[in-house]
């Protein structure tokens, strides 16, 4: 497992970081974040055509660039730094997913293609409650003459407002079936709902007897469970990245305050208590980047191996263990830029608020670092016993 960047990744990171710090600045986060689709759309198309980023894990035959999980954690880590609001993450690291590890090759021509060029976007539609896992799953299918219908509400589902692709979770008595359903199908409806972090849009989405055809299903039936708990394990690593991003951000922000703030004459970066505060966040930053690389190189082994590495291998530990550390990394780093930002850091003006945010949103998104550590505690004890 190679832990440096190659020259290509080097190039990768620094054209991601110059591009977003030109178009992804406090300004245009806020103006995206205050409409009702949450992105622009002029920056996304951006996004597809310029820089080719919803393609970078697609392989070449689907029209994508081929590349690996780690490229992909290196994108998303940037855009965790500026907040970027656009429909990427559920996209890339939701559906796209889960249509390579589930999808046959009609499904794969049909769909993949469409989001490497951008003109589609889709995401995950699972959890009908706050659980987390397959205990999410409540919606139910049933099968009837040559296809399917669908029932339930699911709930925070990420751009599920505007994606033109839902990869909807249900189950009946075999167990948990994934379904590619188009948005427009009939019986399908959908409203946004406020959150805390509005530089990422959740929607609630209701399906009444929607009716899809059999080769919706990705997936033999009744692997549908053991495919989602895959998705979901290579999300906790995506995610793990860009709060690596958002937690790196909340301390440049901090320092770059600290040492024009003037006290008592000097600058309050002078002092040696704030020179602690800064140093633990520093020692957090880095400790969640290793943690998010690591599971991201681990799972481009698993996708490498169309998922099979995930059932027996790293993936359910890295991916649990990145997402727990990143959370909670991101957290601390987020809320130790307000209170060094002293009583500005808590104003609509500054932007240490949006970090907050999003690192608190994010650290429920998922599971709670809790419910990743419990399953650390069980896989562990399950190998010594």
């Amino acid at each position: 497992m190679e832990f440096a960047f190659s020259d290509e990744q080097e190039m990768i990171r620094e054209s991601a970081e110059s591009f977003l710090a030109d178009v992804s600045d406090s300004a245009a986060v806020r103006a995206a974040m205050a409409s009702e689709l949450g992105h622009d759309p002029a920056l996304w198309q951006r996004l597809c055509t310029e820089m080719v980023w919803p393609a970078i894990h697609i392989p070449e035959e689907y029209g994508g660039l081929g590349l690996g999980f780690v490229e992909l954690a290196i994108l998303l880590e940037q855009m965790g730094r500026r907040l970027l609001c656009s429909p990427f993450f559920a996209s890339a690291c939701l559906a796209t997913p889960a249509l390579l590890l589930g999808g046959d090759q009609a499904q794969k021509q049909r769909w993949l293609p469409q989001l490497a060029e951008g003109s589609l976007t889709a995401t995950l539609a699972w959890a009908s409650n706050n659980r987390n896992g397959l205990d999410a799953v409540q919606a139910s299918v049933r099968a009837e003459g040559s296809g399917f219908v669908i029932d339930g509400t699911l709930r925070q589902v990420v751009d599920g407002h505007s994606a033109g692709l839902l990869i909807v979770a249900a189950r009946d008595s075999e167990g948990v079936s994934l379904f590619a359903v188009p948005a427009d199908t009939a019986g399908i409806s959908r409203r946004l709902t406020p959150t805390l972090d509005q530089t990422r849009k959740l929607a609630e989405v209701s399906l009444q007897q929607v009716y899809v055809q059999a080769d919706a299903r990705l997936g033999a039936p009744g692997q549908g469970g053991e495919l989602l708990e895959k998705v979901l394990q290579l999300a906790c690593a995506a995610q793990a990245a860009e709060q690596t991003g958002g937690a790196q951000q909340a301390l440049d922000l901090t320092l770059a305050y600290v040492a024009e703030r003037q006290q008592f004459g000097r600058a309050i970066a002078s002092f040696q208590a704030i020179k602690h505060r800064a140093a633990d966040m520093m020692l957090e930053v880095e400790c969640a980047r290793s943690a998010a690389y690591y599971a991201a190189c681990v799972a481009e082994e698993a996708l490498a191996a169309n998922g099979e590495a995930a059932v027996a291998g790293e993936l359910p530990l890295a991916a649990a263990l990145a997402k727990a550390r990143c959370s909670e990394a991101f957290f601390h780093c987020a809320a130790e830029s307000i209170q060094l930002h002293g009583g500005v850091g808590f104003t609509w003006e500054y932007d240490p608020h949006l970090y907050f945010k999003r690192a608190r949103a994010s650290e429920a998104f998922l599971g709670a670092p809790s419910w990743h550590r419990e399953r650390i505690a069980a896989a562990l004890l399950g190998e010594i016993a």
